[in-house]
């Protein structure tokens, strides 16, 4: 192994010193602090399993955490068994009644949908709640069981005091317009256009 002569290593500290420096007066600048609607979109996997992963770390920090989901319906999933064993963890609630090609019935999709949103807006008001999670909300939005202004107008009042992450595909520009942080998750290979199922504990 070739060792970099002295002074390369003096270099590369003297850089890494200014990058310290303009890092902590770029994090200076940054004082705001309050509860952020993130939304994660798009057509890559990983947009409700981010979310779990953030409902953990805010675990973590001794935070409540709530979780609605709209669309899984009575899916057996690898996080709902996991935060149905630890109901001290976290509120986990299934209000979907499945996708619509499941169903076949539109009024009852609406009827889901409708009772899932009043339940989300309580958790949104409840102030023993830190954290809340509306997975797969921007389905039944782009389908429109769900009507977006409402939920636009409601998320625009929302409390300040706790963070909100809203998944699923498509989400609507109108809230893409409202959020703080929206991230759209890419798809570059999936393996079931190779042929194989979902794999539990990895998709489900």
């Amino acid at each position: 192994m070739t060792v970099p002569p002295p002074d390369d290593h003096a270099r590369h500290n003297a850089r890494m010193e200014r990058v310290a420096a303009a890092r902590a007066k770029m994090q200076a600048r940054r004082t705001l602090e309050r509860g952020l609607l993130i939304v994660h979109t798009g057509n890559g996997k990983g947009k409700s399993s981010s979310a779990f992963g953030m409902a953990i770390r805010s675990i973590g920090w001794g935070m409540k955490v709530a979780i609605l989901q709209y669309v899984k319906g009575k899916w057996e999933t690898g996080e709902r068994n996991f935060f149905e064993a630890h109901p001290d963890l976290a509120t986990f609630e299934v209000m979907g009644e499945g996708f619509t090609w499941d169903t076949q019935d539109r009024a009852r999709d609406i009827a889901a949908a409708e009772a899932a949103w009043e339940r989300s807006k309580a958790m949104i008001l409840d102030p023993d709640v830190d954290f809340v999670i509306l997975d797969e909300l921007n389905i039944v939005l782009r389908d429109g069981t769900l009507g977006i202004a409402p939920v636009v107008d409601f998320l625009k009042d929302r409390p300040l005091t706790k963070h909100i992450c809203i998944t699923g595909r498509h989400a609507r520009p109108e809230l893409l317009a409202i959020a703080d942080l929206v991230t759209d998750f890419t798809e570059v290979r999936h393996p079931y256009n190779a042929g194989f199922k979902a794999q539990k504990g990895v998709e489900y």
